[in-house]
């Protein structure tokens, strides 16, 4: 099947933007937890999360148009702070509903039944439920015109991983801590490990 452009842009609007979520594959979905200046706390569910750079660590996100009040991107700008809590088998029911349109006035942790984590020094919340969870700071706000999106850089303060999470190589078993993937609005996926392969040099 070949699409073309025009064939893209005469599907239905749901169908392209399945279409158009589903085509990069499955990516990580996760929780970002923020809370406004009011201390009302928020969650939003992100597939748009991605490393930028290991010196200093950095993580970006895609924030869809801002054509209405966004809630999460607010309060990101208001107090430079939040948290990605990486979903899990166990939490993604509740990580899709915190996608429904809630009013500022109420909290996506009281209507979904999960549970504020707070730590010192860290703005906002963490999702005790996520095993693997992190905070950052506001680093840079990049609009991107073509779309009216922005990418919203952050530089990670803080890791909060299970003790045993962690390997001698730095890298973290997601696999056991059982993180799920998504793709378009609706469908996740279970991680499984099916290799570790050697540092590729010549």
């Amino acid at each position: 099947m070949i699409i073309t452009t025009s064939d893209f842009d005469a599907l239905e609007k749901l169908a392209r933007v399945q279409l158009a979520t589903t085509l990069p594959g499955p990516k990580p979905v996760c929780l970002v937890g923020t809370r406004g200046t009011d201390d009302r706390a928020n969650l939003a569910p992100f597939s748009s999360v991605t490393h930028l750079g290991s010196s200093p660590l950095l993580i970006g996100m895609v924030t869809r148009p801002v054509t209405v009040d966004r809630h999460t991107l607010r309060n990101i700008i208001d107090t430079k702070s939040w948290t990605i809590n990486q979903v899990t088998r166990s939490t993604y029911p509740q990580a899709h509903q915190c996608a429904a349109r809630y009013p500022n006035d109420t909290s996506e942790f009281a209507t979904t039944g999960l549970t504020e984590h707070t730590l010192d020094g860290i703005h906002a919340p963490f999702v005790k439920e996520c095993p693997i969870r992190y905070a950052l700071e506001l680093e840079d706000l990049i609009d991107i015109p073509t779309n009216g999106t922005k990418l919203i850089v952050g530089r990670v303060t803080l890791i909060d991983i299970p003790d045993d999470s962690l390997a001698e190589d730095g890298s973290i078993n997601l696999a056991e801590n059982h993180s799920v993937a998504s793709t378009a609005l609706d469908t996740y996926f279970s991680i499984t490990q099916i290799a570790r392969l050697p540092y590729a040099k010549l």
